[in-house]
């Protein structure tokens, strides 16, 4: 008989503040970031980069919330929240954008745009 893992939890992975990382990394799970993270970071769930959280390096994941810092290219392929702590130099690709008021942005942004034939 077969044994099968049950997740009855939340799983995650977290950078703690006082923490600093140099180097890629690569999860199948949500990434939250409140030390500092230089490098590049592909994740296929959600990217949380906290008040105090800093990434230099280029982030690819399917949702993202940012209330630190970043710099970098930004590759969300859902929706990217930009909350009022945060400060972003560099591009960002995404199909949803949410920007608080006093959120800093610099660089340029490309949103998804439905294709002709996806219009009725």
């Amino acid at each position: 008989m077969a044994e099968k893992n049950i997740n009855s939890g939340i799983v995650y992975n977290m950078l703690a503040t006082g923490s600093k990382i140099k180097g890629d990394f690569s999860s199948d799970s949500d990434f939250r970031i409140d030390g500092i993270f230089e490098g590049n970071i592909s994740c296929k769930g959600k990217v949380i980069i906290g008040t105090n959280g800093v990434l230099i390096g280029n982030l690819t994941c399917t949702n993202a919330e940012i209330m630190g810092t970043t710099e970098g290219t930004l590759t969300i392929s859902e929706m990217l929240s930009l909350k009022s702590t945060a400060k972003v130099k560099g591009d960002i690709k995404t199909k949803i954008l949410m920007i608080e008021p006093k959120a800093v942005f610099c660089g340029t942004c490309d949103m998804e745009t439905p294709k002709k034939n996806d219009t009725k």
